[in-house]
């Protein structure tokens, strides 16, 4: 049985701004996959064809609308095809370690269908502000 990317792992970034993905999630990302922003100062990883379902849920929003424009732009601009290296690496781009405020030290979670990269201090902050009783009782309201 599969759970899709689960789990917490502690790796670095070097000084070329390359870090290794856990063996893990490797499989389950195959050749290709994409990075690019994510919400809450972090960097998503989508394996490529759920990035091509959800880019084209983005492309379908109306252009009118300037939130969805500008939704779109802050997802598709910073994107970017990646490849492992022969050591399970994958180079992160200057921009999208400047957004996610990533120096040395990552936490890479899984998130079921996506995988997070987050700067070490920025999750544990991000950690210290989650009430998990107040998330439980707004999950009701959403069939949980």
């Amino acid at each position: 049985m599969s759970f899709g990317f689960i789990g917490e792992y502690y790796h670095s970034v070097d000084v070329k701004g390359r870090m290794n993905i856990p063996v893990k999630f490797r499989e389950l990302l195959g050749d290709s996959f994409v990075v690019t922003r994510g919400l809450d100062k972090c960097l998503s990883i989508y394996p490529t064809e759920a990035f091509q379902a959800f880019a084209q849920k983005l492309q379908s929003l109306p252009i009118s609308d300037k939130n969805a424009r500008q939704f779109v732009r802050f997802f598709l601009s910073g994107a970017v095809e990646c490849e492992l290296d022969k050591q399970g690496r994958i180079l992160l781009p200057q921009s999208l370690r400047m957004y996610a405020d990533i120096s040395k030290d990552v936490v890479v979670t899984g998130n079921g269908s996506t995988i997070e990269i987050w700067d070490s201090n920025q999750w544990n902050d991000y950690n210290n502000t989650i009430d998990p009783d107040a998330i439980a009782d707004s999950m009701v309201e959403l069939g949980i």
